[in-house]
């Protein structure tokens, strides 16, 4: 695989089941305009539930598969996450969405969340082959309960807490779980050199549109400038 290629995870497709469809797109074009390629992994997974995104009804009988919908925003060109190695790409970022806290981990849907094996193995090869791990929106809480179940104290941001902030909340489960959490606007990045973790707050923030994109492009412009 090219040395150009960012590996880039998905949880399913919209913003209450799966992956959030505008911070991934930001993503996308952001590495495009860099030079690089994303390539599309998600879990082979049945995911959580099914949400109807106009009247907010759910459904757990529907079965719908996390890669099968995660192919909704790849064009259909998306891998088992299982086939992602540390060897196949330069990093990897994980958009925010619904689906990482609920396909990815439990943390949206248990008193006791975990991390879904292959996201934790992924996280972690990355992370001890010092290459760097971009996560914005709810996605960086998957990076405070990985490593901090390993006593690694990861930097990062969530947002703030406030008005506009609708998920403050988790900045407080972040802390519990060991994160060293910074509190940032919508337009900033969580730099953590030392760890190479990269942070934003996408639409933890209830802002426009372009916002949240300036925000994740900066993400991406850090992750890449860590390769």
């Amino acid at each position: 695989m090219s040395s150009e290629s960012v590996a880039v995870v998905l949880s399913g497709c919209g913003v209450y089941d799966g992956t959030e469809i505008h911070e991934v797109a930001a993503v996308c074009v952001a590495l495009s305009k860099l030079g690089k390629t994303p390539v599309f992994y998600a879990p082979d997974k049945v995911q959580f539930h099914e949400v109807n995104h106009v009247n907010g009804s759910s459904d757990n009988e529907t079965k719908r598969n996390v890669l099968v919908e995660s192919g909704r925003i790849a064009r259909g060109k998306v891998l088992a996450l299982g086939e992602l190695q540390v060897t196949s790409a330069d990093a990897v970022i994980f958009p925010g969405g619904f689906g990482a806290a609920k396909n990815l981990s439990t943390f949206g849907v248990s008193e006791n969340p975990v991390v879904d094996q292959e996201v934790e193995r992924v996280l972690v090869e990355f992370h001890e082959a010092k290459k760097p791990i971009g996560l914005c929106c709810i996605s960086p809480i998957l990076a405070a309960m990985v490593f901090g179940g390993k006593d690694i104290k990861v930097k990062l941001t969530l947002g703030k807490q406030g008005d506009g902030w609708p998920f403050g909340g988790t900045l407080d489960k972040a802390k519990e779980f060991g994160a060293e959490v910074v509190e940032m606007n919508v337009n900033e990045v969580c730099i953590d050199e030392e760890h190479k973790i990269v942070t934003s707050p996408a639409f933890m923030y209830d802002g426009k549109f372009h916002e949240i994109q300036e925000g994740v492009t900066q993400m991406v412009n850090a992750v890449v400038d860590l390769i």
